[in-house]
């Protein structure tokens, strides 16, 4: 575990904060959703309340996209939930920014512009090549410390997240702080340990899987979603042509990948055994021997929700990351519910981020034991236990 905020001696600091309120944004440009900005509320709260002069790093949107803007909304919005004055800069490591650091009053919060403003921003570093960026170079000299409390980003090697480390003395912020302590300590969780793998990243749920299978991490994995559907493809089943494309357009070795794992753990992976579709603007479920159909299957049905919720019953730990299903539609948010809901009465239950926090806000579904803010970075940690931004900051 890296250093945390208990060991920031924050009194007239400057400290760089990065964090990840990348938002989901309205037609006129502000914020449509800011649970992100929230999460980061406690971490930016304690440091100015400890007298430190708080320097914010974030990003928002990517290159090209429609929601690559600046983040003086996000600023506004934080000057709302903080107690403390937050200004904008319209730089990042510009002189003026730079003047601006400076001129940071104890207990104050300066929000910096876009980092992915800057080309180097959206590319992959090593933790030596991101310390001698511009971003870096230039900044640092008028910070003090550095703060990494953007977890749902730490998957990632770019300059802001792993080359401040390199400069200056670091730390993670609450937010990372809380997601390593559960998310690293998963081998300490009550058993049996029940995993739900669902949603569309197809190729990073079966690495997750195969990686918690070896390494004894998981009793049971139960799957669903288009993940569950490359698992019955890979089982022999005839989907039907328009399931079997959505698989293969998310990832042609899919398949057989989820084959290999089959024939390693199949006695500890659970496929569903029915699926629902759209016919004639109505729910159908449909059991496997019912098979194939043209419809493309939209969620799980009531006999794989009822099969799957027994072995939950008897979990001391589920870990659920990915939707069981079109959950945007009413008629095939059903197996998201369901099973989802049947995790909240386990012992312990662990929610990743990503479609599954929205599907679980969409579905107003509360009461787990943690919930992350990361999609990518969770299923990595998941995977690998490791995370790039992470191991910048043990290095520190």
């Amino acid at each position: 575990m890296p250093r945390t905020l208990d060991d920031l001696d924050a009194e007239g600091a400057a400290v760089g904060v990065r964090v990840d309120i990348n938002s989901p944004l309205t037609d006129e440009g502000t914020l449509a959703d800011d649970a992100r900005l929230r999460a980061h509320v406690d971490t930016v709260a304690e440091l100015c309340d400890r007298g430190a002069r708080v320097v914010v790093l974030a990003h928002q949107g990517r290159p090209g996209g429609d929601e690559f803007t600046t983040l003086a909304p996000h600023a506004d919005r934080l000057d709302e939930l903080l107690a403390a004055p937050v200004d904008y800069c319209d730089a990042t490591f510009s002189a003026a920014a730079r003047e601006r650091v400076r001129d940071l009053p104890n207990g104050g919060v300066l929000m910096l512009e876009n980092t992915r403003f800057y080309s180097e921003e959206y590319m992959e570093w090593g933790p030596e090549q991101a310390a001698e960026t511009h971003l870096v170079a230039k900044l640092s000299p008028v910070l003090d410390a550095y703060v990494n409390d953007a977890f749902a980003a730490a998957h990632r090697a770019q300059p802001s997240l792993i080359g401040f480390p390199g400069r200056l003395p670091s730390y993670a912020g609450r937010v990372m702080e809380a997601e390593l302590d559960v998310l690293g300590r998963i081998d300490e969780t009550p058993t049996p340990r029940v995993y739900v793998l669902g949603g569309a990243k197809v190729t990073d749920s079966i690495d997750v899987a195969r990686s918690v299978l070896q390494r004894g991490l998981a009793d049971a994995v139960l799957v669903a979603g288009i993940v569950g559907n490359a698992f019955l493809l890979a089982d022999g089943v005839t989907l039907g042509a328009a399931s079997a494309e959505v698989v293969n357009d998310r990832s042609t070795e899919a398949v057989k990948r989820a084959g290999d794992l089959l024939d390693e753990f199949g006695h500890r992976i659970y496929l569903p055994r029915d699926v629902a579709v759209e016919r004639a603007g109505e729910r159908v479920e449909l059991g496997i021997d019912d098979l194939p159909t043209e419809e493309s299957a939209m969620d799980i049905g009531a006999r794989t929700v009822a099969a799957y919720a027994d072995v939950l019953e008897d979990a001391g730990t589920a870990i659920l990351n990915g939707p069981a299903g079109v959950f945007e539609a009413e008629a095939f948010a059903y197996g998201t519910r369901e099973l989802y809901e049947a995790a909240t009465r386990i012992e312990r239950s662990i929610v990743g981020g990503g479609d599954t926090t929205a599907a679980l806000r969409d579905l107003g579904i509360d009461g787990f034991s943690h919930v992350s803010t990361g999609g990518g970075a969770a299923l990595r940690m998941l995977t690998d236990g490791t995370l790039p931004a992470v191991d910048a900051l043990e290095r520190e």
